[in-house]
């Protein structure tokens, strides 16, 4: 990525951390509702908060707000602990566990995650190029 872009991303983490948080969020509401669950504030909350750890935890592993963009050395640690992480708190309070919904987690959370990192860097490259 261009440096520019780069420290742009750094002056602003909460952005990406914004992105991140309303993605993780998104992924419980759409698994909610793919249920026929009451989706509200309250349920909403009771299914992300493992996830929504797990991603925070994720950032402090990484030190994601050095390089928020970056698709691999932050998007793939955010998206292991924000998947993995949930996944194991979600269990160790008390929700359930399938191995499809693992299966699930990992896929959509990889694609959220990791996916919007590495759409930024791909039109970053694009508009550097044309720039050039």
């Amino acid at each position: 990525m261009p440096p520019r872009y780069r420290e742009g991303m750094r002056r602003h983490p909460w952005i990406p951390a914004l992105i991140d948080l309303v993605l993780i969020v998104a992924f419980a509401g759409i698994g909610m509702s793919s249920h026929e669950e009451s989706v509200n504030a309250a349920t909403l909350l009771t299914v992300a908060w493992p996830f929504v750890v797990g991603g925070a935890i994720g950032w402090l592993v990484c030190l994601a707000w050095k390089n928020p963009a970056a698709p691999l050395r932050t998007g793939i640690p955010v998206w292991i602990l924000a998947a993995g992480g949930g996944m194991a708190l979600r269990v160790a309070t008390g929700g359930g566990f399938a191995v499809p919904f693992l299966i699930v987690t990992l896929i959509v959370l990889a694609v959220f995650l990791v996916g919007w990192r590495a759409i930024a860097a791909l039109v970053t490259r694009i508009r550097a190029r044309r720039a050039a």
